[in-house]
């Protein structure tokens, strides 16, 4: 036994006890490690899951309450993890300083080529600190809109309604258009023919309005009666009436389906035309006022 600890150097029994000690040490700051970020991750949990009954009425704050949850609690594990190696790289006889020094002139290299990632952490933190996004928004951000699924201090993970992932760099966000805050607006624009007499057609849509809200499906998700905007355009070929429901967030698209469905069949019944788009061709005449072309 002397024989194999003098070949690979440990004949010094004291020298094998600090090198068992030394083990023993960093062993202890890795499990210490360890339970700190089970211990922090179960505090952050425990403490979401009590600001979540003070706000159980209210959908939108539960929606915060997890997603600055998310981030807090991967900050601990970056800061517990930190504080881990700098712990082991002392237990090893690593001198911090020299490194620490290295670091800050790697650091002010690295700075100017990572002024982006930089950049997207900056503002990630800004977009939680401001409540622009949560988890379970759905948002229009960085050129693509979706379903945010997850949101971090670097990027934003939405996925769209054909399922695509998009990460969004938060660094490239500079306007952010959430369609789930508080309520939202069904716009509903019907074109009719240039015949159909408006006020009778006005009065059809409104109808329809109200069975669309005591319908037992969607009463709940209208929250206030159709607001008929009137004639929005005249079209090439129709006249467009706009109207438009107050409803709760993410149900302006069923609520818009399902007013379409049932405007087409009301239509339909009262013989209310939704015209084709059409082109009247002029074929111009000859200098003597014949016509150009006759059919």
């Amino acid at each position: 036994m002397e024989n194999i600890l003098t070949s690979i150097g440990f004949s010094d029994p004291e020298v094998l006890w600090a090198l068992i000690k030394t083990i023993l040490r960093i062993l202890l700051i890795l499990s210490v490690a360890g339970i700190l970020m089970k211990l922090s991750s179960k505090l952050i949990m425990t403490l979401k899951l009590h600001l979540k009954e003070r706000a159980s009425d209210d959908i939108e704050e539960m929606k915060r309450i997890d997603t600055v949850g998310r981030v807090f609690r991967y900050i601990a594990t970056i800061v517990v993890v930190i504080i881990a190696i700098v712990e082991v790289l002392h237990e090893l006889g690593i001198s911090i300083a020299p490194i620490l020094a290295a670091a800050g002139v790697v650091g002010v290299a690295v700075g100017f080529g990572a002024q982006s990632l930089i950049k997207d952490y900056f503002n990630g933190f800004f977009l939680l600190l401001e409540n622009q996004i949560r988890q379970g928004d759905v948002v229009d951000a960085g050129g693509k809109a979706g379903l945010v699924e997850e949101v971090t201090l670097r990027y934003i993970k939405m996925r769209d309604y054909s399922g695509n992932v998009h990460f969004v760099p938060n660094g490239t966000i500079t306007t952010v258009t959430n369609m789930s805050r508080g309520f939202a607006n069904a716009v509903i624009d019907v074109g009719v023919a240039y015949r159909e007499n408006i006020d009778e057609v006005i009065q059809v849509m409104k109808n329809v309005g109200e069975q669309l809200r005591n319908d037992q499906e969607f009463k709940f998700k209208i929250l206030d009666t159709m607001e008929m905007a009137g004639v929005e355009q005249l079209d090439n070929s129709s006249v467009v009436i706009r109207c438009r429901f107050k409803v709760l967030p993410l149900e302006q698209w069923g609520v818009k389906r399902q007013y379409l469905k049932l405007i087409k069949a009301a239509f339909d019944q009262q013989g209310i035309e939704i015209p084709y788009p059409h082109l009247t061709i002029y074929p111009g005449q000859y200098k003597d006022g014949s016509v150009a072309f006759k059919a």
